[in-house]
Formats: structure tokens, C-alpha cells, sequence
């Protein structure tokens, strides 16, 4: 009995029907805005919080932005578990110690957990950076893979020079021309998603806490 095999276990085309790629195609847009997001408050906290360490509120604002990493890295590792795969689990590093607000302060500053989560934070900012190629990839092929169904019209692929790159289909042979220019390009920016979120995924796992229980990784 011959078995058919599922098109998303398929070599190099199986990316496209695999529901993970779209799963980490949704992680990677929605971290554009909260790598930005963060970006600003770690340098707006650190920053401002060094500059007036030299009286009181730059050691509060320093801690501030501690805590408030330790609970965007929670968000994070949410996004993790729903769309890259992960099941981690929230860190129980905490020491143990005596009453008071120096001391609960201390316990914080202590946790390795807290360092993670800033350093996890930080190299946000270049998972968003690096994001921008794929998703630009695939703004630029998909109108160019279902070019016959639209033409006439003029895909733009960017500036060079202060120049617009266009290319106007006008003719059914150019629009046949553009189908498989976009089907490589999407494949392409498929492929680069899964890369950047099997990074991504790698990194969460070793500072966004503990890892329940084993997971495959992204296709």
C-alpha cells in the first residue's frame, strides 16, 4: 500500500503548506513593534537610570527597568510557548531572604533569571533588524506570484539612489514571466522566517526560563 506523504514534510515547497511557518511568519511581525518598544525603554531606562545614579532615583529607575524586564520577559515567553513551539516555564531563581525593601531589591538583582531577561530584551532589538529581510522579500514576491490575475501594473522593489526600482507588467507574457520570480522569492522569505524563528526559539529557550518538556524544532 503506497502512503502519501503530507506537502509539508515535502523538501524546499513543503515550507509553504507547514502551519508552523505561519505561526513563526506571526511572531516575527508581532515582535517588530515590541523589539522598537523595548529598544526605547531599556535605553531610556538604563540610560536616564545611569545619568542620575548620582542621586537616588537613578538607582529606582535602574531597578525599575530590572523588574520590568523580568515581566516583559513573561510576555515573551508567552509569545514563545503559543507561536515558536517552546513550553517554557517561568524561572524559580529567586533567593530566599530576609524582609524588607533592600532585602526583596537584593533578591531581584541576585536572580541570574533578571540578567537573562534584560539580555533577552536587548537582542530583541536585532531579531527585528534582521526580520525586516524576509518580511520585505515577501511584500515584493507575493504580487509578483499572482501577477496574472492583476496586470497591468508596476511592482516597486525599493529605492536605489533616491530612484524608484518598478517594473511595469503590462503584457500577459510578463505576468507569466513575474509567477515563478515570485514563488522563488516567497520560498525564499519562508525559509529565512523559519531560520530567524529556530534562532529566536533557541535564544528564548536559553534565557527566557526552563524548558518543560521536549520540542522539535521549527521546520
Amino acid at each position: 500500500m503506497v502512503s502519501l506523504r503530507q506537502p509539508s514534510t515535502l523538501p524546499i515547497v513543503g515550507v509553504v503548506a507547514d502551519a508552523r511557518t505561519y505561526r513563526h511568519l506571526a511572531y516575527l511581525l508581532i515582535a517588530v513593534p515590541l523589539g522598537f518598544a523595548y529598544s526605547m525603554l531599556l535605553t531610556v531606562g538604563v540610560g536616564f537610570g545611569l545619568v542620575l545614579s548620582v542621586v537616588v532615583i537613578g538607582f529606582g529607575l535602574l531597578f525599575a527597568t530590572l523588574i520590568g524586564a523580568r515581566l516583559l520577559a513573561g510576555v515573551e515567553r508567552s509569545l514563545a510557548n503559543a507561536l515558536l513551539g517552546t513550553d517554557l516555564r517561568r524561572a524559580d531563581d529567586l533567593p530566599d531572604g530576609d524582609d524588607g525593601a533592600l532585602a526583596e531589591a537584593k533578591r531581584y538583582v541576585d536572580a541570574p533569571s533578571t540578567w537573562r531577561s534584560l539580555g533577552f530584551l536587548s537582542l530583541k532589538f536585532w531579531v527585528v533588524l534582521l526580520a525586516f529581510a524576509p518580511v520585505f522579500i515577501l511584500a515584493s514576491a507575493l504580487p509578483l506570484a499572482v501577477a496574472p490575475l492583476r496586470y497591468p501594473y508596476e511592482v516597486q522593489f525599493g529605492e536605489v539612489n533616491g530612484e524608484p526600482v518598478t517594473w511595469a507588467i503590462d503584457t500577459l507574457p510578463e505576468a507569466l514571466i513575474a509567477v515563478p520570480l515570485g514563488v522563488i522569492g516567497l520560498l525564499v522569505a519562508l525559509h529565512m522566517v523559519n531560520l530567524l524563528a529556530y534562532a529566536t526559539r533557541q535564544m528564548a529557550i536559553s534565557l527566557l526560563g526552563a524548558q518543560a518538556s521536549a520540542t522539535s524544532g521549527p521546520g
